[in-house]
């Protein structure tokens, strides 16, 4: 049967591939990007002629335009993969004075997730990718009061997806499920060219897991867990998003953020 699927960062990497397998599997897939003239190559490369939706991560007013627009359009949205990210950037902080890892990472998926969740069926899935590069997470960076270099801001950022991944599953309860999924390591996308300097694995290693992410049965179960590529298994998270306090700090924060900055 077919589904109807989100995938942001979708012009490039592991969400283009991913657009790609699942256009071909006769999904009817949604590209994101912040690009028009990427999008539309993005499509004519998924074929199909499929929609397309442009907006900034970095900010929020953006992305709830997208909502609403995607909304509009749509009554139902069977999958969401919130596969957007940044690491390496000219200059990292915001307008607003945050740091655009935490702002497109963490606060961006999170709007999305909120604002189309009217629209996710209880059978439906919201896939965050997070990573295997997690720390615990310094609220003063988190609010833009501190800054850190790009991998210490980028790790932080992946462990607050995780946390709130996981406390939206305990919110929602019976549905949608609600997955964080490292992809793997060093897989050949822009973002490692860029951050390491080096070529990458094989793409199609985290294309295959978040297809599987989005439809296979073994995830129908997996709400607030966290899926680990780099050992094909679920797994613990950094210990930080177990701790409760921790968690509930940092949910705090989010929240705070989202609301400064609108």
């Amino acid at each position: 049967m077919s589904k109807t699927i989100l995938i942001t960062g979708a012009t490039d990497g592991i969400g283009l591939l991913t657009a790609k397998t699942l256009a071909a599997d006769g999904h009817n897939v949604l590209l994101h990007g912040r690009s028009s003239a990427k999008l539309a190559a993005a499509a004519q490369e998924v074929g199909g002629g499929p929609e397309t939706y442009s907006a900034d991560l970095s900010n929020l007013a953006d992305v709830q335009a997208m909502a609403a627009e995607i909304r509009m359009a749509h009554t139902r949205l069977d999958v969401l993969i919130n596969n957007a990210g940044v690491l390496k950037l000219p200059n990292p902080m915001t307008a607003e004075g945050y740091d655009a890892r935490f702002v497109v990472n963490t606060f961006a998926p999170y709007v999305l997730t909120r604002a189309l969740l009217p629209i996710i069926p209880k059978g439906g899935r919201i896939v965050n990718l997070s990573s295997a590069a997690q720390a615990p997470i310094d609220l003063d960076a988190l609010r833009g009061r501190k800054r850190y270099d790009d991998m210490g801001a980028y790790a932080q950022s992946k462990l607050a997806i995780t946390i709130w991944t996981r406390e939206l599953a305990k919110e929602l309860g019976d549905g949608p499920v609600v997955v964080a999924v490292n992809p793997g390591s060093l897989l050949a996308s822009k973002m490692v060219k860029e951050g390491f300097g080096v070529a990458g694995k094989d793409l199609g290693i985290g294309a295959s897991i978040l297809r599987d992410a989005a439809l296979d049965p073994a995830f129908s179960d997996a709400s607030g867990k966290y899926f680990d590529n780099d050992n094909h298994a679920f797994a613990n998270p950094h210990a930080a998003a177990l701790d409760a306090k921790h968690s509930a700090s940092v949910m705090a924060a989010i929240n705070e953020a989202i609301t400064d900055l609108g």
